[in-house]
């Protein structure tokens, strides 16, 4: 029996997406829950970092999983096996989350006791940076591969994260990835963006990570 739930959620027909995400946000804050939205393109590592993730906090608090896609459950099925708490999201063909799907993730999920949900995004660059789920924070990850040159391309993704992840930092010898000229463009665009190198697939770089989500959580229930 597989341990977690398939919702088929259904995108709002309703106008308002920024003031239904913030009420959304303001309910998960008085109930001391930090919601990360996560995002990237696809083939990035975003489940495996949010595997990585979830390794390196668990121990200390109470993690939920919202795993995005148009359809499939191959990612739920992945981080089930950290055990953490975990629901498969099916879109319906769409291509981002709203703050009215994402609430009906949160209610599928059940955030009693949980102090942190990270909601795995859909993959792609450009609509899921255009709709507000209601999160806490945001954060994506770019892989080496993909190109140091991907915020000169989609800019308003770089212009709304908290955190860019660089991931697959053990293959950087092989691709002509600038590090220093990436994170330049980044800060253009962001100066408040934190770039972290990282290797979900060896661990690099993941404490880092891990740390600035403790920062965030602690902030988010002190701040009730």
């Amino acid at each position: 029996m597989d341990a977690f739930k398939v919702l088929e959620i259904k995108k709002s027909v309703y106008e308002g997406n920024d003031e239904r995400a913030d009420s959304l946000r303001a309910e998960l804050r008085n109930d001391g829950i930090f919601l990360l939205n996560l995002m990237s393109s696809p083939g990035s590592g975003k489940t495996t970092t949010i595997v990585r993730t979830i390794e390196a906090l668990r121990d200390e608090m109470a993690i939920g999983i919202m795993e995005a896609d148009i359809d499939s459950d191959v990612d739920a099925r992945a981080v089930a096996r950290t055990g953490a708490r975990v629901i498969q999201l099916h879109s319906g063909g769409m291509c981002h989350l709203d703050a009215e799907m994402t609430k009906q993730g949160l209610s599928g999920l059940g955030t009693r006791g949980l102090d942190l949900v990270i909601l795995e995004n859909i993959g792609n660059l450009i609509c899921t940076a255009e709709f507000d789920t209601g999160a806490s924070g945001n954060a994506m990850v770019l892989s080496v591969p993909e190109g140091d040159d991907k915020p000169l391309k989609y800019p308003p993704m770089f212009s709304l994260v908290d955190v860019v992840l660089v991931n697959k930092m053990d293959a950087i010898g092989f691709f002509d990835f600038d590090l220093e000229a990436f994170s330049a463009r980044v800060m253009r665009l962001n100066p408040k963006a934190r770039v972290i190198p990282i290797s979900a697939k060896t661990g690099e770089g993941i404490g880092g990570w891990a740390d600035w989500i403790r920062g965030e959580v602690k902030a988010w229930k002190g701040a009730r």
